[in-house]
C-alpha cells in the first residue's frame, strides 16, 4: 500500500492518497468498457484508467457506468418529449372536436326551438283552418 499526504496550501487541510499496487482484478475487467459516449461533451468523456491502479480503475467503472445512465436517461427523455408532442396534438385535436361538438349542440337546440314554433303555428293554423271551414259550412247550409 503507499500512501502520499500533501498540503495544498498553508491554510488548507492535507488531503492523504493512498492505493495498492499488489490487487489489479478491477483494472482487467475495464477493457470491456466503452472507450467513448457519444452523447457526452468531449470534456465529460471518462478518462481511461492509470495503469494498474485499483482506485483508478473503480472511479473509471463508476465513471463509464453514470455515462451509460446519462445516456438512458436522455433517451428517456427524448421518448417521454415524443409522447408529450403527441398528446399535446391529441388535445389540440380533442379541443377542435370538443368546439364542433359544442357548436352542433347549440345548433340543434335552435333548430329544436324553431321547430317547436313552427309546430305551434302550423296547430293553431290547422285549428283556424277548422273553424273557418265550419264557419263556412254552416253559412251554405242554412238548413
Amino acid at each position: 500500500m503507499i500512501t502520499s499526504t500533501r498540503r495544498v496550501s498553508p491554510d488548507k487541510s492535507e488531503v492523504r492518497i493512498a492505493f495498492s499496487l499488489e490487487d489489479t482484478s478491477g483494472v482487467k475487467d475495464v477493457e470491456d468498457l466503452p472507450k467513448t459516449f457519444p452523447d457526452l461533451e468531449q470534456r465529460l468523456q471518462p478518462v481511461p484508467p492509470c495503469g494498474s491502479l485499483r482506485e483508478s480503475a473503480e472511479v473509471y467503472k463508476e465513471h463509464c457506468r453514470m455515462a451509460r445512465e446519462f445516456h438512458q436517461v436522455k433517451r428517456d427523455i427524448a421518448v417521454i418529449e415524443d409522447r408529450k408532442r403527441k398528446l399535446l396534438a391529441e388535445l389540440v385535436e380533442d379541443e377542435k372536436v370538443a368546439l364542433e361538438i359544442a357548436r352542433l349542440e347549440e345548433e340543434f337546440r335552435r333548430l329544436t326551438e324553431e321547430n317547436r314554433t313552427l309546430m305551434t303555428v302550423h296547430n293553431e293554423c290547422a285549428q283556424q283552418l277548422e273553424r273557418l271551414c265550419l264557419t263556412n259550412q254552416t253559412r251554405q247550409d242554412p238548413s
